[in-house]
């Protein structure tokens, strides 16, 4: 019986996007044996997840493991992720389908937040403005209290603030100018796998405040840092060895 695995991106109008995200999946590729690996996208871009899982049955896949490429749990991972493997599971009632976990939160990932904040050049006394996607998910303020307190603990700083981009409050907009008129220093810290619009309104928002004469400094997005590759290899594994998706 063949081993597939089909890595599920989020998917983006932007190109610059999806070629970051099949870069670090790429790269993710190469640590996991299987016999068949594919990616494709809950949205927008192309293949969908059931042309993926398409693929990896004509390629003769007879278990199928897949892998969320998200940071956190969300709706994507509890609700449209599980409605295709279950439409999946209709269509090839054969197929042993597996479920792997989104990265979730850890010392690793938040090590790489920690080290784009201090590639800006922090001054003493800045406000590091953490900055998430938001969700109606309960457990995203849980996890962005987890990643605060870890950057707190990696890099010594009390002065930390969340701020997210929907759904949840407060937004990044009104933190970012609170903070600024305050007169000290901000790092915009956004806990984002990969460039896209969410990235682009950040760069513009922070590029206005700058010009106005605040000092905002923007730290990467967490990109294409080989510890993300192998952050992804890891769930990628887990998902081979897990118990069948019901």
């Amino acid at each position: 019986m063949k081993q597939g695995v089909l890595y599920v991106s989020h998917g983006s109008r932007v190109p610059e996007t999806a070629r970051e995200a099949t870069a670090a999946i790429r790269q993710a590729m190469a640590q996991v044996d299987a016999d068949l690996q594919e990616i494709c996208y809950l949205e927008i871009a192309e293949p969908d997840i059931a042309a993926g899982i398409d693929a990896l049955v004509r390629g003769g896949a007879g278990r199928i493991a897949v892998v969320p490429v998200l940071l956190l749990s969300a709706g994507h991972y509890y609700e449209d992720i599980p409605r295709a493997i279950r439409e999946a599971k209709r269509r090839y009632p054969h197929i042993v389908f597996t479920y792997g976990r989104p990265l979730g939160v850890g010392d690793r990932i938040t090590g790489i937040l920690a080290e784009n904040i201090l590639e800006t050049g922090m001054p003493p006394g800045a406000w590091i403005l953490l900055v998430g996607r938001g969700s109606r998910n309960p457990e995203t303020l849980c996890d962005f209290a987890k990643i605060a307190d870890g950057l707190r603990v990696q890099l010594g700083a009390e002065q930390i603030k969340t701020a997210y981009l929907a759904v949840l409050e407060p937004r990044f907009d009104e933190a970012l100018k609170e903070l600024a008129v305050a007169g000290r220093p901000v790092v915009v810290a956004p806990y984002l796998w990969f460039t896209g619009v969410l990235v682009r309104s950040l760069e513009k928002k922070v590029g206005m405040l700058q010009r106005e004469g605040y000092d905002i400094r923007l730290a990467r997005y967490l990109g294409c840092h080989p510890d993300m590759a192998d952050a992804l290899a890891g769930r990628a594994k887990e998902a081979l060895g897990a118990e069948a998706f019901i």
